[in-house]
């Protein structure tokens, strides 16, 4: 490590940390170093029984960036939680010199979420009423999914049509919802052959409600089309967050980055709303909002 460490008085490093949970759910929050030559894992420390707020971060942080050396910090990145970018203001006025930043692709991941979970709240209702057909696709493609993955006969069913599996995403991943709408566009042709399959027809008289919902689904080809829209609009934001979840520094790229993010997205949503480019578009007023604040 030491010629990873020589580089730092001369380039600057950037301290990065996270919480996680380990196999025992026990509460971590880990510390790394990275600057143009690579990261360095710092320390994980244990906060079981701790109120992680604000200054129990700060103060973690200020013991790691005197070991590492205020004078050869530049930032610290966390993710955009409300603790942490409190943690991060404390720090920016301790050490002058060192700024907070949030991590790039956890906040472009909340943008996604608020884009494709919409919630029915008050202060979320403008969100909510333009996409809320967003989270009732996602909706529909969790049932089907659970549908056919809940069951060892209806799965079997499912893979002699299928050579691609359905994919069971965790929410923690970032885009989660993208990556599995995603994998359903790529299977569709199999989810259709499987439902107007004989075998689908004599065996789905177990649940015929939830079978017929789920056929209606996928033989729907307005379905399909909203799926496929989703899915090409954010596709610049999905794009972004890989090139992002990265070792490498890439922030002096990001602003130039973000901005043909939004022009892209634009470009997908004006093109299948047939509107001309300098009408006014209320779905893309709603992600425009969500994407810069």
């Amino acid at each position: 490590m030491i010629p990873l460490k020589s580089t730092w008085r001369e380039k600057g490093v950037t301290i990065v940390t996270d919480g996680w949970s380990d196999p025992t759910r026990k509460p971590l929050i880990n510390f790394m170093a990275t600057s143009g030559n690579g990261p360095i894992f710092l320390k994980a420390v244990n906060c079981f029984g701790e109120i992680k707020d604000k200054y129990f971060i700060a103060n973690l942080m200020k013991e790691v960036i005197q070991e590492v050396g205020h004078q050869n910090v530049v930032q610290v990145i966390t993710d955009n939680a409300a603790n942490c970018k409190g943690a991060g203001e404390l720090i920016e006025s301790e050490f002058p010199h060192i700024y907070w930043t949030p991590c790039v692709v956890h906040t472009l991941n909340l943008a996604l979420k608020n884009i494709c979970a919409a919630r029915n709240v008050s202060n979320n209702s403008e969100t909510y009423e333009e996409c809320s057909w967003i989270t009732d696709i996602h909706g529909d493609a969790m049932v089907i999914k659970n549908f056919i993955m809940n069951h060892n006969m209806r799965l079997a069913i499912f893979q002699k049509f299928s050579p691609l599996k359905l994919l069971s995403v965790a929410d923690t991943r970032f885009a989660s919802i993208i990556v599995m709408l995603k994998r359903f566009k790529l299977i569709k042709r199999g989810l259709q052959a499987m439902v107007i399959s004989d075998e689908w027809t004599s065996y789905r008289e177990e649940d015929m409600g939830k079978a017929n919902f789920v056929k209606d689904k996928i033989v729907n080809d307005d379905w399909w089309d909203k799926l496929a829209y989703i899915v090409d609009f954010t596709k610049p934001i999905y794009d972004m967050i890989r090139l992002c979840d990265t070792d490498k520094p890439c922030l002096h790229l990001l602003y130039e980055m973000w901005d043909s993010m939004i022009e892209q997205v634009k470009l997908e949503i004006y093109k299948k709303e047939g509107r001309p480019n300098s009408e006014f578009s209320p779905f893309y007023h709603v992600v425009y909002e969500i994407l810069v604040l």
